[in-house]
């Protein structure tokens, strides 16, 4: 059976950690792989999660099994923070926990399948890589279209409104909710709302991916582009992951909320969930989610980690200011939001980055800023003069 298997070409980005941790250079530069990293380099255990897993440890009696559900009592904390304390679309909206953002993705794929497998999912082109690997991988079928000009920096605001005019009701499109991956280029409140039109014109369905919520502009800034289209809307779907805003990247923790028509449709949706979660992953992993819950039922606890969230938010907006100022062709990274920037470059300029520099970033030019120092600045602008990505 296993010799009809041909092989698959390995994962860019984990070649890209091997690459890394293999140059012996001490000016070296990571720039690849999406964690956050403090002022020493390290991508730290936060204080909040620290103190939540000794009182799990202390207090926790049991390993059973939660269910396909999850933690529900997480589930329920997380809504105030993503959706706001009373939205008007809360009596329709149900939520399960998943295995990180992407097992939130898949999750929802396969219930759009379920729902409606002849729906399109509109995808605005570049994204995170593994978004149409996921929607196909679920039989649903993916409509690219342009969504930024790397060479500009702009979002191609009249491909996004052609796209989604020439889309059929029922079809999906895709939305990072804030910080985007891979190009930190947000709508603004103007396009949000003009989006937000045609969403409701044209019956389509979003389904928003809120991965980096908090390491934009704050925990309330980055969620109001998601409320407003919500409380627009008839249906959504919104996955979710405190992978990055809790540190918590191994552990897995995610959820998927769905947004119904009436609050009578609830219980279907989360039967569907319920039973799709069981045939993928069966019940989730237990021990991220129980942390975020113990952290936010807990006054201090969770005062704690929004206060270290906001410390990351302002070191993150600070490598960008400081690489936007090394160099002027620059500027437009200090106006975006999130880890990641993507230059405008080929794949050989991203190699002889590496070879001849020690900065290490993706091969589509993808950056995450948040591994740089302030003080690396003055190398990586050199080394993108070097190669002819900015002007000398």
């Amino acid at each position: 059976m296993f010799e009809e298997l041909k092989s698959r070409p390995a994962d860019s980005l984990l070649a890209l950690i091997k690459a890394f941790q293999a140059d012996e250079r001490s000016g070296k530069i990571d720039l690849g792989v999406g964690v956050y990293r403090d002022g020493m380099g390290r991508t730290p255990v936060m204080r909040a999660v620290k103190a939540a897993e000794q009182f799990l440890l202390e207090t926790q009696d049991s390993k059973k099994y939660l269910g396909p559900e999850g933690d529900l009592q997480y589930v329920r904390l997380l809504q105030p923070i993503i959706f706001g304390k009373a939205p008007s679309f809360a009596p329709r909206l149900v939520g399960i926990q998943t295995p990180g953002g992407s097992g939130a993705l898949r999750l929802g794929a396969e219930l759009i399948q379920a729902a409606n497998p002849s729906a399109k999912v509109l995808l605005g082109k570049p994204s995170w890589p593994n978004h149409a690997p996921i929607f196909g991988a679920a039989r649903l079928a993916v409509k690219e279209y342009a969504f930024v000009d790397l060479v500009s920096q702009q979002v191609k605001f009249d491909s996004v409104i052609e796209a989604l005019s020439a889309a059929s009701a029922g079809d999906v499109v895709l939305l990072h909710g804030c910080c985007h991956n891979p190009t930190g280029i947000d709508f603004t409140e103007e396009q949000w709302l003009e989006i937000t039109k045609l969403v409701v014109a044209h019956k389509l369905v979003p389904f928003i991916d809120l991965a980096y919520q908090g390491l934009g502009d704050g925990l309330e800034q980055d969620a109001a582009p998601t409320r407003m289209i919500l409380e627009a809307v008839d249906e959504a779907l919104i996955a979710y992951s405190c992978d990055k805003n809790f540190g918590l990247y191994r552990e897995r923790v995610g959820a998927l909320y769905v947004m119904t028509r009436t609050s009578d449709e609830i219980g279907k949706a989360e039967s569907n969930m319920a039973a799709l979660a069981r045939v993928n992953w069966s019940m989730p992993p237990d021990h991220g989610a129980a942390i975020v819950r113990t952290v936010l039922e807990n006054t201090e606890l969770s005062a704690m980690w929004r206060a270290e969230l906001a410390e990351m938010c302002e070191r993150v907006n600070g490598n960008r200011a400081a690489l936007a100022a090394a160099a002027p062709d620059l500027a437009f990274i200090s106006r975006q939001r999130g880890l990641f920037s993507n230059l405008s470059m080929s794949k050989d300029i991203a190699v002889a980055l590496r070879a001849r520099h020690g900065i290490y970033m993706a091969d589509s030019g993808r950056m995450n800023l948040a591994g740089m120092q302030p003080a690396d600045a003055g190398a990586i602008v050199a080394a993108l003069r070097a190669e002819g990505c900015l002007k000398r």
